[in-house]
């Protein structure tokens, strides 16, 4: 049997996204047996979960192996808060300095990285005589955010001593897991820092999703996991030992036929007619587009389920709609047409557009209601 929960948005439309909660703990339960014992695991539910729903998963992830949540953002993790997720969070891209105290507030943890950090975090504990608790990033190859690897011992050095902080831990994050040369460039970047400075008492992570699944760096006690957790694999390298945890699918699409229609022999379909039907052709619409992270791109290219069986998407895909081919397909308003599940995952997607699983999970839209199920 199927337990279902709903998130209270927009419960009167014909499409949705469905979590599989189950499969969530499950993935997370793989991946901690993945990790070496004394090795702590950070969850990764910025931008909402991968579009999965951070503050619905939150607790699932929780109990089933996570030990600290990661954000993109404060804003994301003061929703946590707000759901009275209260373990610990940390935002791992660049904090405004002028919303730091937002932050202490909240009881999140920051990545800092430049003096004007330093600067802000002591003009909050002044003002409020809280001490903001912080990770030092450093840059060792992403040239994204991050001290760099020439600045890093003084940097944390200050850190260290800094009177007005709670320094809890040292971070970076791999540019090129999938690439072992790149990769070991940055893992020598890393051990040349934390191997010049004290360490007692710090988280100390490197490894990524993927780095988790490749390398082993001795001089770190915290993983991080992101895209595993919802039951897709990154880009990993051709060569050597990789060694992937077992992970079931998370995600799937569905929406309700609105409308079954007859298209004559040599009527196109949809917006510049790109689709046109030879012979009489039934046609099923749904309330799915590209307004709702299908995209536009997918047209013609990509097939649904209904009954079990496959039908092809025709014609261009809409900002709200989208039509199948269901000719020879017994059907009524109100079927259902799968569009991903877990034989049919978002990573076909990925192959058809040339880009990455990660992108299309974070397109699916918040006006799609997503129902959350066990089992």
């Amino acid at each position: 049997m199927k337990n279902v929960r709903q998130t209270n948005i927009n419960i009167h439309r014909d499409s949705w996204v469905e979590i599989n909660l189950e499969n969530i703990a499950y993935n997370m339960r793989s991946i901690r047996k993945n990790t070496p014992e004394g090795i702590k695991l950070l969850a990764v539910v910025k931008a909402d979960a991968y579009g999965h729903g951070s503050v619905m998963l939150a607790p699932t992830l929780l109990a089933s192996g996570a030990d600290m949540l990661g954000v993109a953002s404060i804003d994301e993790g003061v929703d946590l808060r707000q759901a009275k997720i209260n373990c610990d969070v940390l935002v791992l891209g660049a904090v405004p300095v002028w919303a730091v105290e937002s932050a202490v507030n909240a009881n999140l943890i920051i990545a800092i990285f430049s003096p004007e950090h330093l600067e802000a975090c002591k003009q909050v504990y002044e003002r409020t005589g809280k001490k903001p608790r912080v990770h030092v990033k450093l840059d060792t190859g992403m040239n994204r955010i991050g001290v760099s690897i020439d600045d890093a011992v003084e940097f944390i050095s200050q850190v260290r001593n800094a009177d007005y902080l709670k320094f809890e831990g040292i971070f970076t994050h791999l540019a090129n897991a999938e690439i072992r040369e790149k990769t070991q460039v940055q893992i020598d970047r890393w051990n040349q820092v934390i191997s010049q400075i004290n360490t007692d008492g710090l988280l100390l992570h490197i490894l990524n999703t993927a780095g988790a699944m490749c390398y082993d760096v001795p001089n770190s006690n915290m993983r991080r996991a992101g895209i595993a957790l919802y039951g897709l694999y990154p880009d990993l390298p051709e060569d050597g030992e990789v060694r992937k945890p077992d992970l079931k699918p998370v995600m799937s699409l569905k929406a309700r036929i609105v409308n079954i229609h007859e298209a004559k022999d040599g009527e196109g379909v949809s917006y510049g007619h790109t689709f046109t039907a030879h012979g009489t052709r039934k046609i099923a619409t749904v309330p799915l587009g590209y307004a709702d992270g299908v995209p536009r791109g997918l047209s013609n290219k990509i097939c649904g389920f209904l009954n079990g069986k496959p039908v092809p998407q025709i014609g261009n895909i809409t900002m709200d709609q989208m039509m199948f081919d269901i000719t020879g397909v017994e059907a009524n308003l109100g079927d259902v047409i799968t569009v991903l599940d877990e034989k049919h995952s978002i990573d076909e997607w990925a192959k058809i557009l040339d880009t990455i699983n990660y992108e299309l999970t974070c397109r699916l839209k918040v006006r799609l209601p997503r129902i959350y199920t066990r089992g």
